[in-house]
């Protein structure tokens, strides 16, 4: 029984970690810590995924606005505003929800989705930029547009949602298909196309990286945990 036990831990470590996993190189922190859902920590799990195509029908649409009225909406510069959501496989993960330039999404469990309420702000959003939208009509591949809307945000920015769960990027992830924002502090998780946690291949928990010393997200998240933040 325990041999069957171990050959099947082995068998599982491919399942879930790339190629080239250096566990040596992964500091997952607070292993200890329950996952979400009670479900266990995937063995040797790490965000570094290689991204696959989802052949899945492209369509435009809109998403519904959710409070505040147009006119006292700040605007977003086009390099921010995220102007796509596509259902995109990747592997070891399976499906997640990318912006338009093939960064995975993630959804936060200190949020609300009934009523879509974001509580990552301040340095929180610099670790996690939330998908902001001037229109709220993002591109969809894969993703139900009624399931699509927005949230006013504290600052006053629109920030799309995905049943009801605002959406965000993270700066630890530096690729794209990457997510290591997987179970981050227990409260992280990669969004399916249905507005789902993924709990496909779960790493432990762990901290997430510093926010940028700059107070900008771009050259952020050198990919060494950060203090003890609670995001």
């Amino acid at each position: 029984m325990v041999v069957g036990a171990a050959l099947a831990a082995v068998i599982a470590l491919p399942g879930c970690a790339p190629a080239g996993f250096d566990a040596g190189a992964a500091d997952y922190g607070n292993a200890a810590e329950p996952a979400s859902n009670d479900v266990q920590a995937s063995p040797g799990a790490t965000g570094e995924a290689v991204a696959a195509a989802d052949p899945t029908a492209e369509a435009t649409a809109p998403a519904d606005p959710a409070g505040g009225g147009e006119a006292n909406t700040p605007e977003i510069s086009d390099e921010v505003a995220t102007t796509a959501l596509n259902a995109t496989k990747v592997a070891r993960m399976g499906s997640t929800v990318q912006d338009e330039d093939g960064f995975v999404l993630y959804r936060f469990d200190k949020d609300s989705d009934d009523p879509a309420k974001s509580n990552c702000n301040g340095d929180c959003a610099k670790i996690w930029p939330p998908a902001v939208t001037n229109d709220g009509e993002p591109t969809l591949k894969g993703v139900d547009k009624s399931l699509v809307g927005t949230v006013t945000r504290a600052d006053g920015t629109k920030q799309l949602t995905l049943k009801g769960w605002p959406l965000y990027r993270y700066i630890g992830d530096k690729k794209p298909g990457q997510w290591k924002g997987q179970n981050v502090s227990g409260t992280w998780f990669v969004i399916t196309p249905a507005g789902t946690k993924n709990l496909t291949c779960l790493p432990a928990v762990s901290k997430p990286v510093a926010p940028p010393s700059d107070g900008t997200s771009g050259d952020a998240g050198s990919g060494e945990a950060g203090g003890d933040y609670s995001y």
